[in-house]
């Protein structure tokens, strides 16, 4: 039992690592080569830090453990709002909030918190059924954060505007670096794949040889996934404060980071993880 923990530790370890110095970094590398908003940069941070729970969640249900993944996106949602939370404290950028549209966005997010802790509360059954649902849901918290954004930070695409124009040129657009960040991109998938599968298979022995409840492996995976994400939050405020522009920034790409990494978790992650669990149980 104590090795197939340590295996645990290590390979989940692994995971994190490979997302932060890896993934994490070569993502925002590409995203600021291609001189995208802040907004943007955040959307891809969220997906870049949920692949761990992408790759935990998939394992799980693969290996017949449904309740782990469910367990695993609700304490991933409430522990990257936290970490967020964290971060903006920390960075003494609470005032930040009187934007609506940040408001609108951690309203989304504790949504996403809330509709996980319904379905275990009532032990709704997540089935194939529910996945028309949460696609809706997800076309929906998008078309709102979009929405939102448009109308209530126009003066701080203004201000980016301003900074892209200071910055110099030869950066950007440059395809040698495009391609060599997609190439970095490409590999790390396929590591991230293998890693994930080893996991997969110390999940199955850690539940299934030693009756490890599947709340607690659920628990351990949300602490263990959510840690890219408690790095890219510091990481976007510092950034910002590094090239001296308006610390709003950072809280958008942040914000961003938080909202789609939440809503990736729950609508997305979850529904490739039913859709597995069901064609393997059959």
């Amino acid at each position: 039992m104590f090795v197939e923990f340590i295996k645990f530790i290590v390979y989940s370890g692994f995971i994190v690592l490979i997302s932060k110095y890896i993934l994490v970094t070569t993502l925002r590398k590409l995203a600021e080569s291609l001189d995208l908003k802040p907004k943007t940069i955040g959307n891809i941070a969220g997906y870049a830090t949920s692949m761990p729970e992408l790759l935990t969640i998939v394992a799980s249900s693969f290996n017949g453990l449904i309740g782990a993944s469910i367990v695993n996106v609700l304490s991933s949602n409430i522990i990257n709002l936290i970490q967020y939370s964290l971060s903006i404290f920390l960075n003494k950028n609470q005032k930040a909030f009187k934007n609506k549209a940040l408001k609108i966005d951690i309203i989304l997010v504790i949504i996403t918190i809330i509709i996980p802790i319904t379905l275990l509360y009532f032990n709704i059954e997540v089935s194939l059924g529910i996945i028309p649902t949460f696609i809706i849901f997800y076309a929906l918290f998008r078309f709102l954060n979009h929405n939102a954004h448009q109308l209530y930070l126009k003066k701080e695409d203004e201000i980016l505007e301003q900074q892209i124009e200071k910055e110099e040129k030869w950066e950007r657009n440059n395809k040698k670096k495009t391609i060599k960040y997609v190439s970095y991109l490409v590999l790390t998938g396929i590591l991230l794949f293998v890693v994930g599968n080893a996991l997969g298979n110390t999940l199955e022995n850690l539940c299934n040889q030693f009756n490890i409840s599947e709340t607690v492996i659920g628990v351990l995976l949300g602490f263990i996934t959510s840690i890219p994400e408690l790095i890219t939050f510091f990481e976007a405020q510092k950034h910002y404060k590094r090239k001296k522009v308006d610390d709003i920034l950072g809280v958008v790409e942040a914000t961003n980071n938080l909202l789609t990494s939440n809503i990736a978790n729950l609508f997305a992650i979850q529904s490739v993880g039913i859709i597995i669990y069901t064609y393997f149980s059959w």
